[in-house]
């Protein structure tokens, strides 16, 4: 998908990703993430990422904002690492309440 494609788009994305995957997301997000989001991703550099915080945001629109950043700020793009399917699983998941590492590592 091209920058600048309608956030909507993301939303046809790809099947949910594999459980293997989601184990992997978890991960990025809590590392990668959470190095701006914070650790518990309540906020630092980056605002917080609660399903609190997020309850009024769209879930496509949490999707670009993941795989294509936000130009002018700190937030990279991760579409070199993420599909466009694990971009809209991560802001579904953030919405839900984002699952604990250890809740998907130990089955």
């Amino acid at each position: 998908m091209a920058a600048g494609m309608p956030a909507g788009a993301l939303a046809q994305a790809s099947p949910e990703p594999t459980p293997e995957r989601q184990r992997s997301l978890v991960r990025v997000v809590r590392q990668d993430c959470g190095s701006c989001h914070g650790m518990r991703l309540t906020g630092g550099l980056g605002p917080p990422l609660t399903r609190e915080a997020l309850a009024d945001k769209p879930a496509d629109s949490m999707a670009a904002t993941i795989f294509h950043g936000r130009p002018g700020t700190p937030m990279p793009a991760w579409r070199s690492l993420l599909s466009e399917a694990d971009a809209m699983w991560i802001a579904q998941s953030l919405l839900q309440g984002f699952p604990e590492e250890s809740r998907l590592t130990n089955p």
